[in-house]
């Protein structure tokens, strides 16, 4: 059976949560990159996206250089587990409306990212694969 192990893209972009909000706009400068994820002790606390960087620091006329992620950082909406079937995890995707969703360990610790369109052509590689003959 194959698993969002097997789907996820593993080492997302991810910072520490004492680091600041410039380097986390500096990563997101990269237009693969959507979002930074933040970690305290290899431990997801939080997302930053550019927007999250515009209504956390810069409405606010925060310092970025100074401003620590753990003071900006969103909870991530939802998590999904490692070893969750691809369908089940499609499932999920679609019924939350979400685009990508954080792969964390039984521990919280951030393994990686799951992403709708990945998922989907996965899963239509999985559908074009021949049936094994019949016995």
């Amino acid at each position: 059976m194959n698993t969002v192990r097997d789907a996820m893209v593993s080492n997302p972009g991810q910072l520490p949560a004492d680091a600041s909000a410039q380097a986390a706009g500096e990563l997101l400068q990269r237009p693969e990159v959507r979002a930074v994820y933040v970690t305290d002790d290899e431990k997801l606390v939080g997302v930053v996206t550019r927007k999250t960087l515009v209504r956390e620091v810069i409405a606010h006329g925060l310092d970025p250089k100074t401003t620590e992620l753990r003071a900006i950082a969103e909870a991530p909406h939802f998590t999904i587990g490692p070893d969750v079937a691809l369908e089940e995890a499609f499932r999920f995707l679609e019924t939350e409306d979400a685009e990508r969703v954080p792969v964390v360990d039984e521990r919280d610790r951030l393994v990686g990212v799951l992403s709708r369109s990945v998922l989907q052509r996965r899963l239509a590689e999985d559908e074009d694969e021949p049936l094994p003959p019949a016995a």
